[in-house]
């Protein structure tokens, strides 16, 4: 399924199931996403941050505390959220047919995805946060 991914976008996507274990979630969620891809310290993630004079970190307090902590229990598997499904091929959209997809891709078209918690989150912090175009290279 992820045959298209750079190793570092699938360390994402393995990085956003520990967040949601982490926070007692069963479902994969946009907001696990943004975490992953923020503490991946991806230098493309990174870049659309400083790019607008910010640092991704700072919103690391505001996104943990939204994403909250969920019952303790155990679950019998982790669930994907249609939303995450969404930001999963809207990435894979957007590369070339011959490119992998990359953590920037993902968090692209998280921005894009712009609902639920996340979109309030990234709106606190950055406003219209807006894309400048892909980085390559």
């Amino acid at each position: 399924m992820f045959s298209r991914f750079s190793p570092a976008a699938k360390r994402v996507l393995r990085a956003a199931e520990q967040a949601c274990r982490n926070h007692n979630h069963y479902y994969v969620g946009v907001g696990h996403l943004l975490l992953a891809l923020i503490e991946e310290h991806d230098a493309g993630v990174e870049s659309r941050f400083v790019a607008r004079g910010l640092r991704a970190s700072d919103m690391l307090p505001d996104l943990r505390r939204a994403l909250g902590t969920g019952d303790d229990r155990l679950w019998d598997g982790i669930l994907v959220t249609p939303r995450v499904r969404k930001v999963i091929a809207r990435a894979e959209a957007a590369v070339l047919t011959e490119a992998a997809v990359e953590p920037v891709d993902l968090f692209d078209a998280v921005v894009l995805e712009g609902g639920g918690l996340t979109a309030d989150v990234l709106a606190r912090h950055f406003g219209n946060f807006g894309l400048p175009g892909r980085v390559t290279g």
